[in-house]
């Protein structure tokens, strides 16, 4: 059996190839097949394959210097070497690798990398404090802490809305959001500001100025926006609750993407007084959660209950929706739903994406375009090309855009009634933050076709994390939100519904 020296050789071998992103020599050092393994604090990758891939994809490792090694020898030609790694950014990690003999050549069988944690994630939080706003008072959400999307009013502090140059100019907020203060007045402490994309007009999560937020459930997964930050937040457990808003799906998408329970309200039911807007006939308070008592708990401590609605268990399924998914989120629908539930024809989902968009882009324009024009360069080439195509909408086609708004709101309600509509909350799981744009945009415009319907006709929807589909490569599927658009006002109904869907 090859000996220690030989373990260490092909060992800094490893790390020199790390440090240089030579991927040739990784590939060659890391053990073929199917049962390769590389964790770290973001997830696990099985495979040969799809270690390469992932590694292909992205710019290379953390600067680092390893100060320490030892290496333990196994009987039947195997090693477990341990390292101890201190970070150019500082701090102490460690690496941990089991190396295999095979063919006369040691390879790399296994890894786990930990890195110290940052204090605070900038990615993920504007601003955090301990609490950073603390409940007065007790009350049903007691012990429940909060991140609140960077767009919502909380007094003493900015709004950024995910822009350094609107941060720059904005000051400190003198009183909260009603939905902020709904929160606190219910017992909740506010833990902090969350990060958003800029002037939440995306559905991705990325922001080009602070990062994009981790997605602890898709390993290189987007997290999903444009309430990455609260999301993150909730779902890495730094947060109980999430304080968004959804104007075209930026609650429940990225509840979708890394499963959670996420609430769109009813559009007008939750005031929209302190926050900064994006499409105002669109724009509505909602909730992320990882229980579906927590985020009931948040709705009903923020909605006038007396106007609440009990919601059948009456479901429908619109196929003209299910076409726009990509095969394994259809797949992992039709599973669950199979032919239990009546069809509904809801007309031409691409014309109806189309009303959608030309109402959004106009007020999305006349929100914020002004300030746009006054700061060139200030956002990211994503968003500003969003908002320049929303600069090209003309009067004329904004006004036919609203007649066919209200055709399309009196026929979706003529058809829904007051059924529940089932579909998938997203067109697929998450894509990878490597993914390329053809991609991203063709996953970004299937699931906007059917987030889209609940924006059109004001109703509340919930993603519930209730459906999965294979994540290649990885030890666990990724999480798929099965979405529920119901009758207006019938948000709390909708949790309820979907916990009697879970039994």
């Amino acid at each position: 059996m090859s000996g220690y020296d030989d373990v260490e050789s092909a060992f800094w071998e490893y790390e020199r190839a790390l440090q240089s992103n030579d991927l040739e020599v990784l590939d060659r050092l890391v053990a073929p097949g199917p049962d390769t393994l590389l964790g770290d604090d973001a997830g696990i990758l099985v495979g040969h394959d799809a270690i390469r891939a992932f590694r292909h994809a992205r710019d290379g490792v953390p600067r680092r210097v390893v100060e320490a090694v030892e290496i333990r020898l196994i009987p039947d030609a195997a090693a477990l070497v341990v390292a101890i790694t201190a970070p150019a950014t500082g701090g102490r990690g460690q690496q941990t690798q089991l190396w295999n003999l095979i063919g006369g050549s040691w390879r790399v069988a296994a890894t786990h990398v930990s890195q110290p944690a940052p204090a605070v994630n900038g990615s993920v939080w504007r601003t955090v404090g301990t609490p950073l706003v603390a409940a007065s008072v007790a009350g049903v959400l007691s012990g429940e802490t909060v991140a609140v999307k960077d767009l919502y009013d909380v007094a003493g502090f900015p709004v950024g809305a995910g822009i350094p140059a609107w941060l720059a100019e904005a000051a400190p907020a003198t009183e909260h959001s009603p939905a902020v203060a709904a929160l606190i007045a219910a017992g909740a402490d506010i833990v902090g500001i969350a990060q958003t994309d800029e002037f939440a007009y995306s559905i991705a999560g990325r922001n080009p100025h602070y990062g994009t937020p981790p997605n602890p459930a898709v390993l290189g997964g987007v997290p999903g926006g444009s309430s990455s930050g609260p999301t993150s937040a909730v779902a890495l457990g730094q947060a109980s609750i999430g304080l968004g808003t959804d104007t075209a799906g930026s609650v429940r998408i990225p509840a979708s993407y890394q499963g959670l329970w996420g609430l769109r309200s009813t559009h007008g039911a939750v005031s929209r007084e302190r926050l900064i807007a994006l499409a105002p006939t669109f724009d509505a308070v909602g909730w992320l959660t990882r229980s579906a008592a927590t985020v009931s708990a948040a709705a009903e401590a923020t909605l006038d209950m007396s106007r609440q609605i009990d919601a059948a268990p009456d479901y429908v399924v619109a196929p003209a929706l299910l076409a726009h998914c990509e095969p394994d989120v259809r797949a992992a629908f039709e599973a669950f739903a199979g032919d239990a539930f009546d069809t509904v024809e809801l007309g031409d989902i691409d014309e109806l994406f189309l009303t959608f968009r030309t109402v959004q882009s106009a007020e999305a324009w006349r929100t914020h375009g002004p300030w746009i024009e006054a700061h060139p360069g200030a956002l990211g080439d994503d968003v500003a090309g969003r908002f320049a195509f929303a600069a090209t909408i003309t009067a004329e086609q904004e006004a036919a855009g609203r007649t066919a708004l209200s055709a399309a709101r009196r026929t979706l309600d003529s058809v829904l009634g007051d059924r529940v509509l089932l579909v998938p909350t997203a067109s697929s799981t998450a894509p990878s933050v490597f993914a390329g744009p053809e991609h991203t945009e063709r996953t970004r415009q299937g699931t906007l076709r059917l987030t889209c319907i609940a924006g059109l006709t004001g109703r509340p929807a919930l993603s519930a994390p209730l459906l999965s589909a294979p994540q290649p490569g990885a030890l666990l599927p990724a999480p798929v939100g099965l979405g529920l658009v119901g009758p207006r006002f019938s948000d709390v109904a909708l949790v309820n519904l979907a916990t009697q869907l879970v039994r």
